[in-house]
């Protein structure tokens, strides 16, 4: 695959200040300018000012500027027109805004392999004479890199062939007639694309080690806020990781999430259409109803009309 990975998302967000303070909790790290690095993956996140919370760039990794030419020839059979400059390509899709680049860029290498988690099971062994390394772990957890961004658009079919058909991200899954997981690197999915009443960033997601940290994790995060849980946790079907969701001040959901799906070769790997819960997950509690319908879309849609009219 030309395109390798998702460098980075620029957040838009009313309150800067306090959302900048949540990812910091997070265990983002600060890195100025707005920026976040993870552990991993360095600058990942932007957060900037926005009249409402709203996914305004993606930026993915590609080899080479002939994949810069091979996506402008494909966008502009789209009727999406993009512009190069140096090593780089920008295209809006036109039901969001939303901003997208292609950079060339060095494929991510995360550093030395974490060594596997021990478990033990049924005649199998792993972990002999001491504790979970989950029970034993003190130290606040930090993301190790940006997984996915999930954006809620008016024109499902058009946003789904921008970033599909236009930029080339594959297909791993879809949501029958609402979803479309989309991957640029072996990630099951780098980008889910949400049909939506309006134009909105749904969530982030943030790899951990393990299990063990996705739960000491938004148990730190729920230590003093409790109003931020929203749902977990549990297992996806499409992807199959572990997660938690939680909230931010201005109302996008955090996921942290290990045990992803990898896909190495596409020719390897068929999609399938999901229908009800198979669409959102194989264990845990239902997912609220602030989950699939977050409760202040009808505000987001009357500055969205307001702002047309």
């Amino acid at each position: 695959m030309a395109l390798h990975r998702l460098i980075s998302i620029t957040m838009g967000v009313p309150d800067v200040a306090g959302t900048a303070a949540y990812y910091a909790d997070l265990g983002l790290s600060p890195d100025g300018d707005g920026w976040f690095a993870t552990r991993d993956g360095g600058r990942q996140l932007r957060i900037v000012h926005a009249p409402t919370r709203r996914l305004v760039e993606a930026r993915i990794g590609v080899d080479d500027p002939d994949d810069l030419a091979a996506a402008a020839h494909r966008l502009a059979r789209l009727g999406a027109p993009a512009e190069t400059a140096g090593t780089s390509l920008t295209a809006y899709d036109r039901a969001t805004g939303l901003r997208a680049v292609l950079d060339v860029a060095p494929r991510a290498a995360q550093p030395a392999p974490v060594p596997a988690t021990p478990y033990n099971g049924p005649g199998r062994i792993e972990r002999v004479g001491s504790r979970a390394p989950g029970t034993r772990r003190s130290a606040p957890v930090r993301p190790r890199k940006l997984g996915h961004a999930v954006v809620g658009t008016t024109d499902f079919d058009a946003t789904a062939a921008f970033f599909r058909d236009g930029l080339g991200l594959k297909a791993s899954d879809y949501i029958k007639d609402s979803g479309a997981f989309l991957r640029c690197s072996t990630d099951h999915h780098n980008i889910l694309v949400l049909k939506a009443p309006v134009t909105f960033l749904h969530h982030t997601s943030w790899q951990v080690d393990d299990v063990d940290d996705i739960g000491r994790g938004a148990m730190a995060m729920l230590e003093d806020h409790p109003e931020r849980h929203v749902w977990g946790l549990g297992r996806h079907h499409a992807g199959s990781n572990f997660f938690w969701y939680l909230k931010d001040p201005a109302g996008n959901f955090a996921e942290y999430y290990s045990d992803m799906d990898c896909v190495v070769d596409d020719q390897l790997w068929k999609p399938e259409v999901f229908e009800g819960a198979k669409g959102l997950f194989s264990w845990g509690p239902p997912p609220p109803a602030s989950f699939l319908h977050p409760e202040d879309l009808a505000a987001l849609m009357t500055r969205s009309h307001s702002a047309a009219g």
